[in-house]
């Protein structure tokens, strides 16, 4: 019991073996053990692992034939991801779905659907009919889940909602278990028991810190203000209809007691906002709730004032920052109100969202996210700063002030987790310094590890470059950015590079505007028409579509054999989410190394939080972020034990222990003291040696024992039981199944 870190090489099968050993582990202690909550960064990742556990769980019936249990694994996602009305997934906005999603669901409006007032979805009638005593059973991607959906008629949803409860397995977002607002819909009824993996985590620590973060700017806080007045309006409606009706609703409410919320919220379906704010801690939303809050032109009045405060705030002409406990004085010295009713400000606006009957909450963001704000800022008075910068850097002349309600501390996140589940594993390929994550996560692990490879030959070959082919030092210090030698080597690196290295190469730079610059004199000086020669040239942007694009047309020039070379950003799309396995990647050169943009004022009040709380320095933290990065670049060139590839540092400083010892086991375990100082021609000869090494078949018999084990192999470590064997079943039991 207690949280794991485990650092596993890339392409390794990190993810089937975890997979392999919770599953068992469940059914071999059923009774101890709850589900099992694997938690991913994006949707594509949920896919994979899917597909990953519907073989983990083919193979186990296999071996267990009749005596297989029941499973139910199945993914979870948005309402935008999962949908299969016609008119409303054809909406490209998620809150745009999610909208008319409760305007076609909500408990009155189906009340209006049935005498004809209001559109129904068909899939969530019949669900309510017949859905929701479904026993399912199975693997469900989100595919599966919107194709039964369509199937039985079922809105797939609700449908994994409610299946949540009762399955072995789950898959789905980090926000859902991070994010306490959403996690207190759709997590709370995960037992205690449970274990939970977070998989690629190695940039949880910002996947917390965004969890609590809030920004606010001119144009949210007018759509506030106009938020304030449509609610005033609806306000003023009820009451000419029904104004005790309202009374009595916002007060029990408002009371805690929870009147017929739309969809079936006692069930845990979650698609009405709970009436108190889950950012909160449990004491803190239990308090008495304040007289003047209990009535809702009050409430709204002072609402107004704490709005028409935060947009004085924005008048600013210099630079701001403060801590809660100032930024909260100021406001009590300006609009003196109770501090203790500020904390219920989201909790009050959830209540009066549905005791007007609101379905479009989406167009109430912008209040939302002030009374948010409002709750967080008059609780926590430690982790958190309070940035008001004036106008945009990139435009100094041009007046945009922007409020940052800056989370400092990460573990605000993962705290509640850690205490309610004993058994987190949390795990990436690239954690080191593995001391570093539960330092900033605030925990202390019982296990953490760093896993090498256990290969039959080396499948990878780091080398750094530090020196052109005329022993120009190279380095993308901001000093020498501009240096035109260092510039001119770096494309002779990567044309020499695209000359020897087959099919697909991957070139990182620390920025969008440094490989802009670079790529620019690169085309001046004739290195680019020379590079086309030997492959095409495909370049990533900041738009998404055109990324994707490139990069279908990069796979395709690698299959026909004319290679290609794909020009990317280190911390963009292609470094974190995108595989370059096999072809599609035989060299990675990262020009530079990439830390983060250090005249952030969020960025300069978190190091001062980490050297003050958890005695960071500012250099270890930037060290460690910069390497972690560019390790998840170097990483996407090998995607399992039959790939290869090579691994270019470019710049001097790679050499230096203080930066080499900070890169992942499973890459410092290649790293050769006479490659850690190379010239452009040393890293192309030694380069081309291992891809005549690489090009030499391997016979099957040379990997038993290394990095291919039989059976009997298996059965002979100390750790392994005799496998369960098969039992046939008999011919009553095949006529009882039937």
């Amino acid at each position: 019991n207690g949280p794991v870190c485990l650092e596993c090489p890339t392409g390794s099968g990190k993810t089937v073996s975890l997979l392999s050993v919770i599953v068992s582990y469940q059914l071999a202690h059923p009774e101890s053990t709850g589900k099992l909550v694997y938690c991913c960064r994006t949707v594509g990742e949920i896919g994979k692992t899917i597909e990953e556990l519907r073989g983990v769980i083919a193979y186990r019936d296999s071996e267990l034939g009749i005596d297989a249990p029941k499973t139910l694994a199945l993914s979870l996602s948005a309402r935008s991801n999962l949908c299969v009305h016609p008119e409303v997934s054809s909406k490209r906005g998620r809150h745009q779905v999610d909208a008319l999603c409760r305007g076609m669901t909500a408990s009155w409006q189906r009340e209006l659907g049935r005498e004809g007032g209001a559109n129904l979805c068909d899939f969530y009638e019949g669900f309510e009919k017949e859905g929701r005593d479904e026993e399912i059973y199975g693997i469900y991607s989100i595919q599966d889940l919107k194709e039964y959906g369509v199937k039985h008629g079922y809105c797939p949803y609700f449908l994994a909602r409610k299946a949540v409860q009762s399955a072995n397995i789950v898959v789905y977002s980090y926000q859902y278990m991070l994010n306490q607002r959403i996690a207190s819909k759709v997590s709370r009824h995960i037992p205690d028991n449970s274990i939970i993996v977070f998989d690629e985590a190695h940039n949880i620590d910002d996947v917390c810190i965004e969890a609590f973060s809030i920004e606010l700017d001119r144009r949210i806080v007018e759509s506030s203000s106009r938020n304030i007045f449509q609610l005033q309006k609806a306000i003023k409606k009820t009451k000419a209809e029904d104004a005790q009706r309202l009374q009595e609703e916002y007060a029990n409410l408002l009371a805690g007691l929870a009147p017929d919320a739309p969809n079936g919220e006692e069930e845990g379906d979650g698609t009405a906002d709970p009436p108190a704010d889950p950012l909160l801690p449990a004491d803190v939303i239990e308090e008495a709730l304040p007289a003047e809050m209990r009535d809702a032109d009050e409430y709204l009045g002072m609402v107004r004032k704490w709005v028409d405060y935060v947009r004085g705030r924005l008048q600013i002409q210099q630079l701001s920052s403060s801590d809660p406990n100032t930024f909260l004085q100021r406001v009590l010295d300006t609009t003196k109100p109770d501090p203790v009713a500020l904390r219920f400000f989201r909790r009050s606006l959830n209540s009066l969202y549905s005791t007007l009957q609101i379905t479009a909450i989406d167009q109430f963001m912008p209040l939302t996210t002030l009374c948010d704000f409002a709750s967080l800022v008059s609780h926590y008075s430690k982790g958190f700063k309070i940035i008001i910068e004036p106008y945009d850097e990139r435009t100094p002349n041009i007046p945009d002030p922007l409020l940052t309600f800056a989370c400092l501390d990460a573990s605000l996140a993962m705290s509640p987790v850690i205490s309610k589940f004993k058994r987190v594993v949390i795990t990436s390929g690239t954690l080191s310094p593995l001391t570093m994550i539960p330092k900033l996560l605030g925990f202390q692990p019982v296990i953490s590890k760093s896993l090498t490879t256990t290969l039959t030959r080396q499948n990878v070959m780091p080398l750094v470059v530090s020196r052109g082919s005329d022993q120009t030092l190279l380095s993308t210090k901001f000093q020498e950015r501009k240096d035109m030698d260092i510039i001119r080597n770096y494309g002779q690196l990567l044309l020499r590079l695209c000359e020897n290295v087959p099919d697909g190469v991957v070139a990182f730079f620390v920025s969008y505007s440094y490989m802009e610059s670079i790529v620019s004199v690169w085309n001046s000086m004739g290195l680019i028409n020379q590079i086309l020669k030997h492959k095409l040239v495909f370049v990533e942007t900041a738009d998404i579509k055109e990324t994707s694009i490139a990069l279908d047309n990069f796979r395709k020039a690698c299959d026909c054999g004319r290679g290609g070379v794909f020009l990317s950003v280190a911390r963009g799309k292609v470094s974190e989410g995108i595989d370059f396995n096999n072809h599609y990647g035989r060299a990675v050169v990262l020009f530079g190394i990439p830390y983060i943009y250090t005249e952030s004022k969020i960025l300069k009040a978190r190091l001062e939080f980490l050297k003050e709380n958890h005695r960071v320095r500012e250099g270890d933290f930037l060290t460690f972020d910069a390497m972690r990065t560019a390790a998840q670049c170097l990483g996407r060139v090998i995607r399992g034990k039959g790939d290869y590839g090579i691994m270019v540092l470019a710049d001097r400083r790679y050499a230096r222990a203080d930066k080499r010892t900070k890169l992942p086991q499973w890459i410092q375990q290649y790293m050769s003291p006479n490659e850690l100082n190379l010239s452009t021609e040393g890293a192309v000869h030694i380069s081309s040696k291992f891809l005549r090494e690489m090009a030499q078949p391997i016979e099957r018999n040379a990997q038993l024992g290394v990095s291919l084990w039989t059976q009997a192999d298996v059965e002979a470590q100390s750790t392994s039981r005799p496998p369960v064997r098969r039992r046939v079943a008999t011919a009553e039991e095949n006529i009882l199944r039937t």
